[in-house]
Order: structure tokens, then sequence, then C-alpha cells
């Protein structure tokens, strides 16, 4: 217990000192929301990477897809790095940091509206982020209390409260450099301990071949009839499988906290290694934690499904380890959760007082007015999201619940489709945005409440998300072309940046 404890207070002094230590970097709030733009490679990449990687992703849906599909779960991992992680950085990447400086906006919501010429998108925007970001951050500190409970044996709310005092005060102070440093070292924490807890969890179980042979020998003819299902290549479920990658891989390019991150990096090489950067640490940790998860069947003794749910699954697999693994667990684990909830709160905060608040509430808003309310409501979004995760768990309110599963699915399917159109497509409408704000949000809100009605595929949220999200990426260039067509002049205006000329050295560029 001593072990345990020491490692969990260095690991959040650090989190502190790094906070206090970077005040000096958080004095405007283009400091504050972006890191004045010059943030490098390896830290946004590590930000990018811990912002997409929480507690829900190691606790939850390692183990619940773990257990569904097996061993075959480890493709959610592999689609995380190359769709979610590769290919948002090349396709997303260098458009979204140059359009979005040339229009002067530190949030999605106000790109949208300097981008469209529309300050209700820009509020609209806002309101879809307020309504579906905070259950999402609250659903952050799930299946931290399994793992506290076994550890530390703490009742579920102190962890909670501790978690959100701690992530707030160095968010507070230190804005987002701190978050991007301490995402660094956080995401180090990551990457080393699901590495050392896999091959800790395969040597317990005889090595990965004895392991594999084992999962191959269990079956479960209430999902599928066919032997060894859940140690082949594409498990028991394909099709709901592919839905899985699709939401938790396509999803990340609509989501404000994850995209903002390409507005903050530094230049064009940055962006390079940034990418390679940022798809390696995805298949080690999100292809580390389905990996790991695909074995949790092998723990079916311990794990009553019916009762404890799927939250039982990874502690039950680690709750042999030696006292220093669980602790590096539990760090693991905190280190993911306090990453995504520190970019989280920074993009709700930032984007209700530049978006909404304003100009639109407050007139003549000053810069330093601007910084000091942004830090007040990431103390009001962090208290909020802590309290709905303490009512939930108490209470064991499903619409909470509920609310946290569609989150992702409205975000992306409500913003995806017009930020992409946005960046490439001269001829993308305001209306066409508007109508995939709509469809996104409202499909998925019906979802939560009229499931049953819905076809047998979309009952589940997580195939929902997914068709909200490809469904936008029609609809949005549909409509576009049959609605008022933005003023070319205007258009043109925006999509400069793109023509302006730049010198780039021989090594880099032939030329003709």
């Amino acid at each position: 217990m001593i072990l345990k404890l020491t490692m969990l207070i260095i690991f959040f002094a650090v989190m502190v000192a790094i906070g206090f230590y970077c005040r000096k970097h958080a004095t405007d709030v283009n400091s504050f929301v972006l890191g004045g733009r010059s943030v490098g490679p390896w830290l946004t990449a590590f930000a990018y990477g811990t912002s997409y990687f929480s507690a829900v992703i190691f606790v939850g849906y390692a183990g619940q897809f773990g257990w569904k599909y097996g061993i075959a779960s480890t493709w959610i991992g592999i689609g995380n790095a190359l769709i979610g992680s590769m290919l948002a950085w090349v396709i997303l990447g260098r458009r979204t940091r140059i359009m979005t400086q040339h229009l002067n906006s530190a949030t999605m919501p106000e790109f949208f509206g300097r981008r469209f010429h529309s300050n209700g998108l820009k509020i609209g925007a806002s309101v879809i982020v307020f309504i579906f970001l905070i259950p999402y951050t609250a659903s952050l500190y799930n299946g931290l209390s399994r793992l506290f409970g076994m550890a530390f044996d703490i009742d579920y709310t102190v962890c909670i409260v501790i978690m959100a005092v701690l992530t707030g005060v160095y968010v507070i102070a230190g804005g987002y450099m701190a978050t991007a440093i301490n995402d660094f070292l956080q995401g180090i924490v990551m990457l080393f301990g699901i590495v050392t807890v896999i091959a800790a969890v395969l040597n317990s179980n005889g090595g990965f071949l004895e392991a594999l042979n084992r999962l191959a020998a269990v079956s479960d003819e209430t999902v599928s009839k066919q032997p060894g299902v859940f140690a082949s290549f594409f498990g028991p479920d394909p099709a709901n499988l592919l839905g899985v990658v699709i939401l938790t891989s396509l999803g990340t390019w609509g989501l404000p906290q994850m995209v903002q991150k390409f507005y903050a990096i530094k230049s064009e090489k940055a962006i390079k290694k940034g990418t390679i950067i940022s798809t390696l640490f995805a298949i080690v940790v999100s292809g580390g934690c389905y990996f790991l998860g695909g074995f949790g069947r092998l723990y079916s003794g311990s794990v009553d499904i019916a009762s404890q749910g799927y939250d039982a699954v990874i502690p039950a697999m680690i709750s042999n380890l030696s006292p220093a693994l669980i602790g590096l667990v539990v760090i693991l684990v905190l280190s993911a959760s306090m990453s995504t909830l520190s970019s989280l709160v920074m993009a709700s905060s930032s984007t209700l007082t530049i978006d909404f608040l304003k100009d639109n509430i407050i007139k003549n808003m000053s810069e330093k007015k601007q910084l000091l309310t942004i830090r007040i409501l990431i103390v009001v979004f962090i208290a909020i999201s802590a309290v709905i995760a303490i009512v939930q768990y108490k209470g064991n309110i499903t619409f909470i619940a509920q609310l946290m599963g569609v989150s992702w699915g409205a975000l992306a399917g409500a913003f995806l489709a017009p930020f992409l159109y946005g960046l490439y497509w001269k001829k993308t409408t305001a209306f066409s945005a508007w109508v995939s704000f709509l469809f996104g949000a409202g499909f998925m809100v019906c979802n939560m409440l009229f499931r049953s009605h819905f076809p047998a595929m979309l009952q589940s949220p997580i195939n929902a998300g997914a068709f909200a999200m490809i469904a936008g990426l029609l609809i949005v260039p549909a409509v576009s072309l049959f609605t008022p067509k933005p003023e070319t002049s205007f258009v043109d205006a925006a999509f400069s940046c793109y023509e302006r000329k730049t010198e780039v050295v021989l090594k880099r560029d032939l030329g003709d």
C-alpha cells in the first residue's frame, strides 16, 4: 500500500508542478487555449493520443469488446491508429492549421462561424458542444471506481474528487501548454504501462501461444457455435465489429477536443513528424488495450457479466499482479483519464466563452475578461462532470449513462462532415452545415429515446453513431448542391490561405 500511494503522490505532484511552471505561457487567450500556435510534434502527437484514449477505452471498451469479439477486437486498435490517427493527421492536419490561423479561429464553432459567415452556426455548434461534451466528460470517471477499490479500498467519490481537483489545478494554472507537457509525460506512462501489463498478463497465462490456445478452447453458443471463434481473425460478429472501428476511428475527425490539437501545431515539419509519432502511439496504446481485452474470456470464472458488467473484466485480469504493477495500472488509467479530461474541459470552456458569451451575451469582452471567464468555466465544467459521474454511480440513473454513450456519435455526426468539406470544398453551404448539425445530434438523441423503434442494426448506439457520421458525409454535399451558394468573393478569401506562396529549400522540393 505504501508503494502504491507513493507512486500516486509523485504522479500528482509532477502534474501540478508542471501546471504552475507553465503559468508564464498562459498570459492571453491565444497562448492559454492554443499554446501560441507554437507546439512541437512530440507534444502535439502525445496530446492527440492521450486525449483520444482514456479510461473509457482501457477499462470500458477494451473489456466490453474484448469479451464480445475476442482477439479480433485488436482490429479496433488498428483502425484507431490508421484512420483515427494517421489519416486524420494527413487529411486534416495541414489544412486545419492553415485555415484556422487565416480565419483567426481558436475553436471549432468559431471556425464554422467564420468559414460559413454565420454567427448562428457558431452559436448552434457551441450549444451542441455544451450539451454533449459534458456527459462525455463525466464518462471519463467510469472504470476508475473498480481500479481504485481494488488497489486502495477507497470510495469512488473520493477518487473522482481527487482527479477532478488536481486536473483543474494544472489546467487553470498553465492552460494548453501545461496540458500538452503533462499529456507527454502521461503518454510515456501509458506506453510503458500497457506493454508491461500485457507482458505480465500473458505470462500469468503461460505465454502468448498458450493463452491463445486457451482462448480458442472457450465457447459460448449464445454468441457463436463456431469453435475457437474468440481466437479467430474476425471474431464472432464482423459486422458489428466494423461499426465499432468506424465510430472509434472516424469519430475523432469531428470531435472538437481532437481537431483543436491541429490548431496549435508549430510547423509543416512538426505535422509530418507528429503524424508518425501519433500513429505509432495509437498502435501501441489502443492496439495494446484491445489486444489485452481480447483475452478477457480467460477470466470468465472471476467475472459475472450479468451482475458486474464489462467494467469488471480488466480489473479481474490485473487483480493478481504485483503491487507495483497494480500501482502502474492505476497511474496508467489516471493518466489516460486526466489527459482526456483536461482536453475536454479546455474545449468546453473556450467554446462557451469565445463562441457563446463573447459578443452575444457579453459585449466588448476584453482579453483579460475572456481569460478569467475560461478559467472560471473550467472549474464549473469539471465540477459538473464530477457531480454527474457521482450521481450516475450512486443512483445508477440509466438516462445519464445512455447520454454518455451517444455523446461521441452526436458530436462527430454533427461536425465531421461540415468541418471536412469546409476545409476542402468551396461549394459547401451554411445550410448544409445546419442540416448536418441537426441530423447528427437529432439522430443520436432519437436513438437514445426511441431505440426499440430503430432497425436492429442501428439499435446499438455504436452503430448508430457510425451511421450518423457516414450519413453526414453524404448529406452535406447533397444539400450543398441544392441550396444557395456562398458568396464567391468571401469563399475565395477564405481559401486564399492555401495559395499563398512560400519558399522551400531544394532538399524539400526539386521545383522545375
